[in-house]
């Protein structure tokens, strides 16, 4: 199967690579918002293809991928053909709505186009009017990477500070006061941070921290919080967004609406170290049963056959 899309989300598009599919992306001289091709990062197989954009409209696909309303709104009339436009579409939505919930609707309402949702809790915060689905996200196994020597909580975040309250830049603040963190992601430097990691070196990197730490709001389900949990490590979180369903209170780790009680547990696990390996163990447990690769990319093999073949 052949499939057009934007290069919107790097670790994402990633892992979506690794289905039975062929995955074309647009390339352009400016290396614009999903422009960049397979770029120096992830290491993409052979069926991820770069396209230049002048010669899009020659080429032939089964099914189109949006997944911004700029791809949407935008993007499909400025490189797609009549014809290119015409051919079975999915709309993945990566995000929770910019407002909670959203009482506008999604940017998609023709019955023709699914949507896809990535996880439930988004699903249920959009008002939605075309078909929609959801599908977990998926990562790749890892080793078990997890030591726990640094006795420090982990935080990975890009753009934290320039992306405010909702990220939580303030509760990551406010608590760091109190209990050690570090804080790594891109545009983190500024702010005293760590800057960022690359994705392919951010597991062990990770690894030597005690626990990972996620002080956001209200988001999407983060991949890095997931990778986190594949290699065994501990997570603290908020009881937000799906967040809820994926981590176990005292068990994989530590989930609240209270601040407070958090960095009472984060004081907790660096005092006890093999508490949180044992607690790290059940966080990768999770991860390898729900979020295997092999269940998301035959979750996303079945979606494009039934779309294509419509």
């Amino acid at each position: 199967m052949k499939i057009f899309t934007w290069h919107i989300h790097g670790s994402y598009l990633y892992y979506l690579s690794q289905g039975n599919y062929t995955l074309y992306i647009p390339l352009n001289d400016q290396r614009s918002e999903g422009y960049y091709g397979r770029g120096h990062t992830f290491p993409f197989g052979s069926n991820v293809v770069e396209i230049p954009v002048e010669a899009i409209r020659e080429q032939s696909f089964d099914c189109i991928l949006f997944q911004t309303n700029k791809n949407y709104q935008e993007d499909q009339y400025d490189i797609l053909s009549d014809r290119q436009r015409g051919l079975p579409r999915i709309y993945l939505e990566h995000n929770t709505p910019p407002r909670l919930p959203d009482e506008n609707g999604h940017v998609v309402k023709d019955p023709s186009v699914t949507v896809v949702h990535v996880t439930h809790y988004n699903r249920l915060m959009w008002r939605n009017a075309s078909p929609v689905c959801v599908i977990d996200h998926g990562i790749t196994a890892q080793p078990s990477l997890y030591d726990g020597r640094l006795n420090k909580g982990i935080v990975v975040v890009n753009h934290l500070h320039q992306r405010g309250w909702k990220l939580g830049s303030d509760i990551f603040d406010t608590l760091k006061k109190s209990v050690p963190l570090d804080l790594v992601g891109m545009g983190t430097a500024e702010y005293g941070g760590l800057g960022e990691v690359l994705h392919p070196e951010l597991p062990a990197f990770i690894s030597r921290y005690r626990f990972f730490f996620n002080p956001i709001r209200y988001t999407s389900l983060g991949l890095a919080v997931l990778e986190a949990m594949m290699i065994g490590m501990p997570i603290v979180a908020l009881a937000s967004t799906e967040y809820v369903t994926v981590i176990k209170d005292g068990i994989s780790g530590y989930i609240h609406t209270d601040p407070d009680y958090l960095a009472d547990r984060m004081t907790y696990l660096l005092e006890n170290r093999e508490v949180a390996a044992g607690m790290g163990a059940k966080a990768r447990e999770t991860a390898e049963q729900r979020f295997n690769i092999r269940r998301f990319t035959k979750d996303w093999e079945k979606l494009f056959y039934s779309t294509i073949n419509a």
